[in-house]
């Protein structure tokens, strides 16, 4: 996938904010899922789609001197910062560019195959790149299964929100992103012949970090929105003071977090 079909791009100055902010909403979730698989000391991981520095530094920490992280991402500007003796940082399409020529006790991508066309592809690359029972975790969103921004619609700042995440949905549709995948990862996973699987979802609602992510965002597609005519003017501003003010009860859609093991070699 290319950076330049991302709507989301890392390069925008906003991407600081988001990652922060989703850092905030789901490094709790993935980091619980992370204690399921076991994630210790001199472990090797691979994370797909780093993005921001803040959970790669949290996993080095994990595995300690004796691990190994290998974080990459098309645009790996903002986790460069996490590099360290044992912390790799590479440019690499986790669906167009071979696999890392090395196997792994973890692999784990959060909000990535949404939006990577080719994700069957992704997929099985990240599960050539598993040890014999090394643990594949992915996280993904499923905007279709709960596409609003406020989920109590009561009056006409609510009804905006909810046309522009409409529009914003819209506009992730049109780059490549399948905004019903989430749901199907637990069936992705069986189908592979992955082991000892286990999915669950959450979604946030009214967290203040629903906040800080829905301005970054919202500032950092502006230009779509109006190029798109999804919003005018005087709606994104009236949305951002909305949101700004407190009075919407922001939610996200459901991340849908699924694990399993490469089955054992014999």
């Amino acid at each position: 996938m290319s950076d330049t079909n991302y709507l989301l791009e890392n390069r925008k100055v906003e991407a600081a904010q988001r990652f922060s902010a989703l850092s905030a909403l789901f490094n709790p979730g993935t980091l619980r899922q992370f204690d399921a698989c076991g994630l210790a000391t001199g472990w090797h991981c691979w994370e797909v789609g780093a993005g921001g520095a803040e959970l790669v530094r949290i996993m080095a920490e994990r595995v300690g001197e004796g691990g190994r992280i290998l974080a990459t991402d098309i645009d790996d500007s903002w986790a460069i910062e996490a590099a360290s003796p044992h912390v790799v940082v590479q440019k690499h399409d986790v669906a167009l560019d071979p696999p890392p020529g090395e196997l792994f006790d973890l692999v784990h991508a959060r909000l990535v195959l949404v939006h990577v066309p080719e994700r069957e592809r992704a997929f099985r690359n990240m599960i050539s790149a598993l040890k014999p029972g090394g643990w594949l975790l992915i996280e993904d969103a499923d905007p279709a299964l709960q596409p609003l921004s406020c989920i109590d619609a009561y009056g006409p700042e609510q009804e905006r929100a909810n046309r522009i995440r409409q529009g914003f949905r819209a506009l992730l549709a049109s780059r490549g992103a399948d905004i019903a995948f989430g749901r199907r990862l637990p069936r992705m996973f069986r189908e592979a012949g992955m082991t000892d699987l286990s999915a669950e979802a959450y979604f946030p609602v009214a967290m203040p970090e629903c906040i800080s992510l829905e301005i970054a965002t919202i500032n950092m597609i502006r230009k779509d929105l109006l190029d798109s005519g999804i919003a005018t003017s005087d709606d994104i501003e009236g949305h951002l003071e909305s949101v700004r003010s407190g009075t919407l009860d922001l939610s996200q859609p459901p991340m849908i977090s699924v694990r399993g093991r490469k089955p054992q070699a014999g």
